[in-house]
């Protein structure tokens, strides 16, 4: 049985064979290095009984830059729709193609969830192109909802869903929305 364990800068000589497929994001050793040196218990791998490592998971907990625009934050009195509070963020998530349908994907992003959900975060969010549909139906599956669409977001110019999943913070579930497809913004209204 796989079993997941801390990301180590070794395991970045053995990811390339889950980068496999045209949907997944690759980065360059640095991106995967600051992350590790950041946020070191929301990088994951999971390792099959052979030693090979047949998926990751990359995360962060963060909020903007900037100060909310009330302080202390509350969701009730943000007067700004597009600040972010303290969250968690799934930046990569990959399987190996041969690994799939296992329920390796559910169990990496369940344990960054309890990561964050221990440092307090609101939410969980990540972005997944708008073309998709597989990957949208697994974080469906796991709680996610689509919280708005942000246009033009990749490189490519694709659209992207910005997918949320409330944590024990957002008791009231504030942070997520109903129809958040039909919700537009632009990439510079994200952050």
């Amino acid at each position: 049985m796989a079993s997941i364990r801390p990301m180590a800068v070794m395991d970045l000589l053995k990811i390339s064979s889950t980068n496999l497929d045209h949907l997944t994001e690759t980065y360059n050793v640095g991106f995967y290095l600051e992350y590790l040196t950041k946020w070191p218990e929301l990088c994951r791998v999971i390792e099959g009984h052979d030693g090979k490592i047949e998926g990751y998971i990359l995360g962060k907990v963060e909020a903007s830059p900037y100060p909310a625009p009330v302080q202390p934050y509350n969701p009730d009195t943000n007067p700004n729709p597009n600040y972010l509070p303290w969250h968690g963020h799934i930046t990569a998530l990959t399987v190996a193609p041969s690994a799939r349908r296992l329920g390796h994907a559910t169990r990496l992003t369940e344990s960054l969830e309890q990561q964050a959900d221990a440092n307090n975060a609101w939410f969980v969010d990540l972005f997944v192109r708008a073309e998709n549909k597989i990957a949208q139906e697994l974080y469906k599956k796991m709680g996610y909802s689509v919280y708005r669409r942000v246009m033009d977001y990749y490189n490519d110019g694709a659209d992207a869903f910005d997918m949320r999943k409330p944590l024990s913070r957002d008791k009231d579930r504030k942070h997520v929305r109903e129809n958040g497809e039909n919700v537009h913004v632009n990439p510079n209204d994200v952050w």
